[in-house]
């Protein structure tokens, strides 16, 4: 299994729109200037992820975009699969034809490895990520970078905790 570039920045994003719930919508410009994603590649993410409902958008001036629903309510597995990554490990594809169109002596094992991938990423949520102090530290130091602010003016919203 190999999360590509896609899953990465899909997760990345949402922790940072995580990190900013409750201060109004954040644009996509904001998070590709702190994360350094290009926008026109996290329009194309967060095409698919409103079409999950995992954000909404809020049109016309001051608008961007804010969670779907709670953080806690939102795991990474069902991130990284709304922009249609996955967390299989065989190279069948778990159809179990890998050998010559047989099951291969280690089928069951990579299928076993792919569940408790995928059983790990459903088991944490943005909610989760976003009360961690090392990300929120990494997050407060980004944002200071990005938009050059003093420490007082860049604090995360204790309420997001």
């Amino acid at each position: 299994m190999r999360l590509t570039t896609k899953g990465r920045f899909a997760v990345t994003a949402m922790v940072d729109l995580g990190m900013r719930h409750g201060t109004g919508p954040v644009t996509l410009a904001e998070i590709s200037g702190r994360q350094r994603i290009s926008l026109s590649y996290l329009e194309q993410l967060f095409a698919q992820l409103r079409r999950q409902a995992l954000v909404k958008s809020v049109r016309g001036p001051g608008g961007g975009y804010h969670l779907g629903r709670h953080a806690s309510t939102i795991s990474v597995a069902e991130v990284i699969a709304a922009v249609n990554e996955d967390t299989d490990t065989t190279r069948c594809r778990g159809a179990g034809d890998c050998q010559e169109g047989e099951t291969c002596l280690t089928h069951h094992l990579w299928m076993d490895l792919s569940d408790q991938v995928r059983d790990f990423l459903q088991s944490i949520s943005l909610g989760d990520l976003v009360k961690r102090q090392d990300i929120r530290r990494v997050s407060q130091k980004q944002q200071r970078k990005s938009k050059g602010l003093d420490r007082k003016s860049d604090q995360i919203p204790t309420s997001n905790l």
